[in-house]
């Protein structure tokens, strides 16, 4: 693609009061009105003083900002262009939005969780296929996965940054997703805490929130639950408040000593070649050829702990030729292997030992949920107050399961897409704002490859569009 003029032949001018560059707004902030956010927040927060004023229009201003794309409280500033303010009302300043989160306390944050619980469980009413049943087909389980991540912070005046398991200083977000079969995930519980946490610590009330709101989801209240974590997560608090509240667990063992003997028990004619990474299926003997292979054994974690604590289950163990042998006086006369151990209670009826090898490495799923959230609006933490920061993190969490929503009622194709891919194709759609007839018209690119899909969504929270002829 060329220009097709000169330097001189072209000038500009920002003057058209008219001109929306998201468009795609307009449908978005519908969807969250009709799912409740906010009168959620209106009813639900209670901040005091002036800056708590109107609470429920400052989050959906704050929601809209990061669907739009804002990663910052200055960023807030891109709702306030052109036409903007003849599609919403109520657009805050940023200084006044930065002032409102900065009211934030902890109970407040700890109300902010219980809207965004309740404003996914409204979203997934309006969008039956953001979190879909299993199919009967499938085991049936219901995926919540945990995990946390480091938000990286600069300079030094964030409260609450240190240096954590990744070596990089910064704040540290506990998320939890729900996935099943069917669908992408969406995060169901979020918290954030010091940047020196250790990764289980308050994971067990986490988990409790999070599958409390799963089995608020439509069609969720008997599904079984499986809860998926890393070997940070593998300790008795996670493991009980998961079991407590009725779910399975399906969780990356520490290789302790009482493991590796678990594994030294488990007779060389037990282990099943699987597919893995680079695994080949063989047409003529219908196998996989492939270096990795799995097995398990029962056994019971915390057994040096009083019968309460202790947790009867199996593990599933995997494991892979070492390449890299090291301290061998005599290389090849030995085969070395690297094991990964999982230790779970799902239902060996639904998941045998291949399937659950298989459904717990897909756990990996919730690292997209991360990296989605860090290239979005959780690319820097925008304040030096730490509730502030915390408000902000279940804010950005509204805004990707609102965005999430959209793209499952726009199109199958944008169930699994990326905030980004749903931003540029739905979203930041440019518009001119015109009234015809005491109708409000906006006038969309022709051409514009998503259109299908932009009106589907539309359409969703409004009447059928009338064609105005321009």
């Amino acid at each position: 693609m060329q220009l097709s003029h000169t330097p001189a032949a072209l000038s500009i001018s920002f003057d058209d009061p008219n001109l929306v560059s998201a468009a795609g707004l307009v449908p978005a902030m519908r969807l969250a009105d009709t799912a409740g956010l906010s009168t959620l927040a209106q009813h639900r927060m209670s901040i005091a003083g002036d800056k708590g004023a109107n609470a429920g229009a400052k989050i959906s201003s704050l929601v809209a900002g990061m669907v739009a794309g804002a990663d910052s409280i200055d960023d807030m500033d891109l709702l306030r262009h052109g036409g903007m303010n003849r599609l919403f009302t109520r657009i805050y300043a940023p200084s006044t939005l930065g002032s409102f989160l900065r009211a934030f306390t902890f109970g407040h944050v700890r109300q902010l969780d219980a809207v965004a619980s309740r404003f996914l469980i409204n979203l997934a009413d309006q969008s039956p296929g953001l979190v879909p049943a299993p199919p009967a087909a499938t085991s049936g389980y219901v995926f919540v996965d945990v995990d946390d991540t480091i938000i990286e912070v600069h300079g030094h005046q964030k409260q609450g940054a240190g240096f954590g398991y990744s070596g990089v200083r910064g704040l540290n977000a506990l998320l939890a997703t729900v996935t099943t079969p069917k669908s992408a995930p969406v995060v169901v519980a979020q918290r954030l805490r010091r940047g020196s946490c250790g990764s289980a610590r308050g994971a067990g009330r986490l988990i409790a929130d999070a599958i409390t709101t799963t089995r608020r989801l439509p069609a969720m209240a008997q599904q079984k639950i499986l809860v998926r974590a890393d070997s940070a997560f593998y300790g008795r608090p996670s493991i009980h408040a998961a079991l407590t509240a009725g779910a399975d667990v399906s969780i990356t063992a520490r290789m302790t000593p009482n493991i590796q003997n678990a594994i030294a028990t488990i007779p060389d004619t037990s282990w099943e070649t699987i597919e893995y990474t680079d695994a080949l299926f063989d047409e003529d003997t219908q196998t996989w050829i492939s270096s990795a292979e799995v097995a398990e054994v029962p056994f019971i974690a915390f057994a040096s702990k009083k019968a309460a604590d202790q947790v009867p289950g199996r593990l599933v163990v995997r494991r892979i030729p070492e390449l890299n042998k090291k301290n061998i006086d005599q290389p090849g006369l030995f085969d070395l292997y690297r094991f990964h151990a999982v230790f779970t209670t799902a239902d060996p009826a639904l998941l045998d030992t291949v399937a659950a090898d298989k459904t717990h490495r897909q756990h990996a799923v919730i690292e997209q949920v991360n990296a989605d959230l860090k290239a979005s609006a959780l690319a820097h933490m925008p304040s030096g107050v730490f509730t502030a920061n915390a408000a902000w993190l279940v804010v950005a969490v509204m805004a990707f399961n609102l965005t999430r929503a959209a793209g499952t009622i726009a199109a199958e194709a944008l169930a699994r897409a990326t905030t980004t891919t749903i931003r540029r194709r739905i979203v930041m759609v440019a518009a001119r704002v015109a009234r015809r007839s005491r109708r409000l018209v906006l006038h969309l690119p022709e051409g514009w490859k998503w259109e299908s899909q932009w009106q589907r969504l539309f359409n969703h929270g409004h009447s059928p569009p009338v064609v105005v002829s321009s």
